[in-house]
């Protein structure tokens, strides 16, 4: 029988392989988010308008015959569909391809050394759910043609993929190393902070939707000045149109167009969104600061900087394609620094 000794060995080896797994799916999941945004703001979208494949072909190479016949009835590359476009398209689908892989493998070692990570495996089951689900948002958002409930559904499930997966990650190296690397000597100014955090946790996962909902809108630009929008600070709105949610892209629900009014409401709500959630992060950080953990405090304000900052420049700068994406990617990584509190906040509160 192996001694307690190559037992610990053979646990703490298992625990560093799932760790390094988990880390390499979070840094995919992170470079996903905002490649989706990158495909969809080069209007690439649609540049395979079948799924899986790129009519019915394994990669565009394949398909070129099909994609040239496209392009000719179109009249040029500059509708949906191009080579390039669906390169785009196709290699975010690789992409996520090998992530739904590696998620499958976690899945699985999860519950095989359930006893090893000393953790639960369901969680990491729930994530290969997930991911199927977002394989579907992905699927439709191509068959219903971009259409913005879904489009904005699959942001919003890459980002529920991106959060259980850095809950799981949290999880693991918070059992795997010493609570007092994660929680100070006294615990209890942080685990008041846990209500709070929450609640900041809420307002970002809301602020995150309305971003989505601008952008699969297109709705970007419908207030091109700061802190006014269109010069006042109350434009006309047209609320019902703009957040009815079962309708075509650019369309009402009854077909027509979508007016200037409704994309400006879309655009206002988040501003005022931002304005909310970036008050009471900043209030969070300080907090976190003060209650004896100034590295993720600090982390959580220089996220949130970060965000502003590029949030403001997508104004002044009229969208400008790295700026918008790099406004995704710092949503992601927000979300990440906000859930690593989160779990810390939740550690000094069992130690309270």
């Amino acid at each position: 029988m192996p001694n307690a000794g190559s037992s610990e060995d053979l646990a703490a080896s298992r625990g560093s392989i799932f760790r390094r797994l988990v880390v390499l799916a979070v840094l995919i999941t992170l470079f996903l988010i905002p490649f989706g945004a990158w495909v969809r703001l080069t209007d690439a979208g649609l540049g395979c308008p079948d799924w899986p494949g790129c009519y019915g072909k394994l990669s565009p190479e394949h398909a070129a015959t099909e994609i040239a016949r496209a392009v000719t009835e179109q009249g040029g590359e500059h509708g949906p569909v191009s080579l390039g476009k669906a390169w785009r398209e196709m290699a975010h689908r690789y992409v996520a391809s090998a992530l739904g892989f590696l998620l499958l493998i976690i899945a699985f070692l999860a519950v095989r050394w359930r006893v090893a990570l000393r953790q639960s495996p369901w969680l990491a089951v729930v994530i290969v759910g997930v991911v199927i689900l977002q394989g579907l948002f992905g699927k439709w958002t191509v068959t219903l043609l971009l259409k913005p409930a879904i489009v904005t559904g699959h942001l919003l499930g890459a980002m529920t993929l991106l959060a259980l997966l850095t809950w799981l990650l949290v999880r693991q190296f918070g059992l795997a190393s010493a609570v007092r690397r994660w929680v100070p000597v006294d615990p209890e100014p942080l685990a008041g902070l846990r209500i709070g955090a929450r609640i900041g946790l809420f307002l970002l996962a809301l602020q995150i939707a309305l971003g989505g909902w601008v952008s699969t809108n297109y709705a970007a630009l419908a207030c091109r000045d700061l802190p006014t929008c269109q010069g006042v600070w109350l434009p006309a709105m047209n609320f019902a149109d703009g957040f009815h949610l079962l309708r075509e892209l650019g369309r009402t629900a009854e077909g027509a167009g979508l007016s200037a009014s409704a994309l400006t409401a879309i655009h206002w709500i988040h501003r005022v969104g931002a304005v909310v959630l970036g008050l009471w992060l900043l209030g969070l950080a300080v907090a976190t600061v003060r209650a004896g953990a100034p590295r993720i405090g600090m982390a959580l304000a220089v996220a949130l900087a970060l965000q502003v900052v590029l949030g403001i420049s997508n104004v002044v700068f009229g969208l400008p394609l790295p700026v918008a994406v790099a406004h995704n990617a710092g949503a992601a990584v927000l979300l990440t620094v906000l859930l690593a509190l989160n779990f810390k906040v939740t550690l000094a509160a069992q130690r309270v």
